[in-house]
């Protein structure tokens, strides 16, 4: 259930300002998972990116270019680490270089569990918030086109949906637009930051299902 009211510039569904400080306090007192480095495994970070978009705040999420890894994905910017990098400088690098937002390290409020793809990469999400982050100028390379999700949309009841599995087992399935269906692990992050951020709930995500075509 959304706690917060619904019109007045106190509400971090409708009011960035708020949502830095709602967020902020709820990612303070979320005791995140950080999984230890294993052999094979390699690490990447991505940035849950909150932005002003039509009069309200807004995550950022990606469809991947039509080629090489995860061609055509629904996606949060983001990569691999480079050597010597944090998860927060990597993630603030992969925004700027996926679709051009520059975001300053006090733009982070903090960040959710480390989560265990299946393509064995070890993810770091950060949640970002930046008051103007310009015009965005997505990398053709990697960025078939960039996508506002309203947070209103992200904590709406019928967002989340559980499809049930042969082996007894529940995929999750994020509903957040016209044909725009987000599976885990991109479903998991954004489900733990509405869980957490905008519903003000323990949640982890550590065992949630991914569909074959993501182990790659």
């Amino acid at each position: 259930m959304i706690v917060w009211h619904d019109s007045s510039m106190d509400d971090p569904l409708n009011d960035l300002e708020a949502l830095r400080a709602h967020a902020a306090a709820r990612l303070s007192a979320h005791r995140h998972t950080t999984l230890p480095d294993t052999p094979g495994i390699r690490r990447a970070a991505v940035a849950l990116c909150v932005v002003g978009h039509g009069g309200a705040p807004s995550v950022i999420v990606i469809k991947r270019a039509y080629r090489g890894r995860n061609a055509g994905q629904w996606a949060l910017p983001g990569g691999r680490l480079e050597a010597g990098e944090t998860p927060l400088q990597a993630a603030l690098r992969e925004l700027h270089e996926e679709i051009g937002l520059t975001a300053a390290p006090d733009a982070v409020l903090g960040r959710l569990d480390d989560f265990p793809a299946a393509s064995n990469f070890t993810i770091t999400p950060l949640v970002v918030a930046v008051r103007d982050p310009g015009p965005l100028t997505p990398s053709a390379e990697e960025v078939h086109s960039v996508h506002h999700v309203p947070l209103h949309r992200l904590a709406a009841p019928d967002a989340v949906r559980w499809v049930p599995q042969p082996d007894g087992g529940q995929l999750l399935q994020m509903h957040l637009g016209p044909r725009m269906v987000v599976h885990a692990p991109t479903g998991a992050l954004l489900w733990q930051f509405r869980e957490v951020v905008l519903l003000g709930r323990t949640a982890r995500v550590a065992d949630f299902l991914q569909p074959e075509w993501t182990h790659r």
